[in-house]
Order: C-alpha cells, then sequence, then structure tokens
C-alpha cells in the first residue's frame, strides 16, 4: 500500500504510545496519532482532553476540545479546574501530546502569534490554551508537527511553551515537574533531544527521505544522530484504520 506524508507521520507517532497508559491530547494532528494508538497499538489507552473528558473514545476525529462526542464517549467527565488541578499539575498523566505553529531547537512552541509584536501581530493563532501546562507537567511530552523552515524557527516569534528553554539545564532551573519533550514527530522524520544540550536531534527518518530532505526543512543547523535509523513503513491495519478515522470526520 502507498501512503502519504501525512499518514506516515501519524502512523509513527501513534506507535510512540505503546506502553504508555494515559494521553493528555490536544486538538488536530495529536488527536489523530492517539485515536489511531488507541485503536491499533494501545487499546487501554486513557484518553484526555482538556474540555473535562477522560477516557474519551470518540467514533470519529474530534472538530474541538469541546466537541459532544468527547462527552458522549468518555470514562467520566470532570470540570476544567478538576483535570488540571488534579490530573495534570501533579504529574499525573503520562504523556502530553502537542503541535504549534513554531519550534524552536531546544522544542520550545509557540501558539500565540507570527510577526509584529503581541498588540500588533501579522498573524494571531488560538493562543495557548492548555499547552504551556501540559508542557511543563506531564511526564513527557512528545510533539507533532510538519515539518518546514517556516515552522522549525531558530527563534520563536512568541514563546507560549517551555520545552527546554536555552538548552542544558534551564528546564530543570525553572522548576518544571515533567521531563519535557522526548519526541517530536514530523512528515519527515524524528528528532529526539540530546541528553546533555537538549538541542533536538534528528534520530530518525522516514521511508524515501534523505537527511538533505530534512536539513532542508529545518531553520537551524540540525544535528544527525551518527547511528540514524529509517522508520518503518506503515501496516495495513494501521493505514485501514487511520483512514477510516478519516472519513467518518469528514462533513
Amino acid at each position: 500500500m502507498s501512503w502519504t506524508t501525512d499518514e506516515m507521520m501519524s502512523v509513527e507517532a501513534a506507535r510512540s504510545l505503546v506502553g504508555h497508559v494515559s494521553c493528555f491530547v490536544g486538538i488536530g494532528l495529536p488527536s489523530t496519532a492517539a485515536n489511531l494508538a488507541r485503536r491499533v497499538h494501545n487499546p487501554d489507552l486513557v484518553l484526555i482532553y482538556e474540555s473535562g473528558a477522560v477516557g474519551a473514545k470518540p467514533t470519529r476525529l474530534p472538530l474541538s476540545i469541546g466537541d459532544g462526542e468527547l462527552a458522549e464517549t468518555a470514562d467520566a467527565v470532570v470540570s476544567v479546574p478538576e483535570i488540571f488541578n488534579y490530573w495534570l499539575q501533579p504529574g499525573r498523566i503520562d504523556v502530553g501530546f502537542l503541535s504549534a505553529a513554531q519550534l524552536d531547537r531546544y522544542a520550545n512552541l509557540n501558539t500565540t502569534f507570527i510577526g509584529g509584536d503581541y498588540a500588533h501581530p501579522r498573524v494571531r493563532l488560538p493562543g495557548s490554551g492548555g499547552a504551556p501546562e501540559i508542557a511543563a507537567s506531564c511526564r513527557e511530552v512528545f510533539i507533532m508537527v510538519r515539518q518546514s523552515p517556516r515552522t522549525f524557527v531558530e527563534r520563536l516569534d512568541f514563546v507560549t511553551s517551555v520545552g527546554f528553554g536555552a538548552g542544558h539545564d534551564a528546564r530543570e532551573k525553572l522548576g518544571l515537574r515533567g521531563r519535557g519533550p522526548v519526541r517530536v514527530v514530523t512528515d519527515v522524520g524524528v528528532l529526539e533531544p540530546d541528553p546533555v544540550t537538549r538541542e533536538l536531534t534528528l534520530t530518525r527518518v522516514h521511508p524515501g527521505v534523505d537527511v538533505a530532505d530534512v536539513r532542508a526543512a529545518t531553520g537551524w543547523e540540525l544535528k544527525v544522530a551518527p547511528s540514524l535509523e529509517v522508520t518503518e513503513p506503515p501496516t495495513e491495519e494501521e493505514l485501514t484504520v487511520l483512514r477510516g478515522l478519516v472519513e467518518r470526520s469528514k462533513p
């Protein structure tokens, strides 16, 4: 079977959730991957959305965190303060799954604005939502985003959610609870933070992608792991389930 770059990204991101118990899910690309993971790789995965849905099992991809499908299929629906104060901030959630409009070499994220300044931006983005708390408090953070020089930038226009700050031990000095971003899955490969500097390093490329392609899609001089791996292609089951999810979500 053939596949698209977005499908390869969703499949590889879903595989990242094997072995995890709970996932705080962002809408969009992360929600696609998390719902695919629950159907194929980790049927006991508890999906949590910031609107209060705990253990959501949507039959289609939700349009927003307020989509009624989440509440109707959840094991429980609690208040937003409980989601944040009881579940998220004390570090009770395994994985936070995020996306962004901009990302830098230390996995800091921007979902606030692009160009200009805060009061007069060129593009006003959706804003932070719960992303800063997710990035700060989940035990681990996965990021899923399409890779291009416009997205992978040398300097963010605004730091919405902290990954590793300025690198090294900056995150620990800020007193952030979780380990931070441990994996960035894109449409061309996978990046992981260097254990010392915390700078994102290319550790895996998807089938048919060259390192040169990834470097061309990055706004800084990208470091590459000496033992670079190649992602396993999607299986027929992964693609069938993924496409079914997408098809049921069409208007």
